[in-house]
């Protein structure tokens, strides 16, 4: 015989479905990854996620009744790596939703655009100015990533703004960049976190 707490299982993940949606799910128990490919997995779904508009998404941790201590590895990860999300500009709370899953809101790209380097963070991007960096993308992407330079730079109260604008524009790319998955596609959804970007900005 089922417990009733097998029974209502189904019934709250089709509450959560409906809810949040798949897009804006990402299922950990079900394939039981280790602690550090639960936080890689999480790290890239979140940041995706956030250049994509969404404000907040539900993580599924699972309860860890199997862990040796009854409670889950990867909710134990996942708690470790919200607060460096936070200070990379990611992330911007979050709450347990049942004692198995999270809600996770997320930034504004600002917010990412915005967040300020730590020595050591493993996504900072090299310093560089060299323009050739950005020679493979297209026109109108560059025209947006120089627009979204300028409104930064002015954002920031920067004077002479002309000289910072070429090493605005690969700063911006990188962090944006590495918050969009590598593949086909992947140079509309650069514009489209830009034009975002831009929005929020005049906000």
């Amino acid at each position: 015989m089922r417990s009733g707490k097998a029974r209502l299982d189904p019934v709250w993940k089709a509450f959560d479905e409906a809810e949040f949606g798949p897009k804006n799910s990402l299922n950990l128990r079900d394939s039981l990854p280790s602690a550090a490919d639960a936080t890689y997995r999480t790290e890239a779904w979140l940041r995706e996620r956030q250049v994509s508009g969404a404000k907040e998404v539900l993580i599924i941790t699972g309860r860890g009744n199997q862990s040796p201590d009854g409670v889950s590895v990867v909710r134990k990860a996942m708690l470790n790596l919200l607060p460096t999300l936070r200070r990379r500009g990611v992330v911007s709370e979050w709450r347990e939703h049942s004692p198995g899953s999270l809600v996770v809101g997320l930034e504004p790209i600002t917010a990412l655009l915005n967040a300020p380097r730590r020595k050591g963070d493993r996504d900072a991007a090299p310093a560089s100015t060299d323009p050739q960096s950005l020679s493979a993308l297209d026109k109108a992407t560059l025209k947006l990533l120089r627009t979204l330079a300028i409104r930064s730079l002015d954002n920031l109260g920067v004077r002479d703004a002309e000289k910072f604008i070429e090493a605005e524009m690969l700063d911006k790319f990188n962090s944006l960049a590495a918050s969009i998955p590598a593949g086909e596609g992947s140079e509309a959804r650069l514009q489209k976190a830009i034009a975002t970007a831009l929005e929020q900005f005049d906000d």
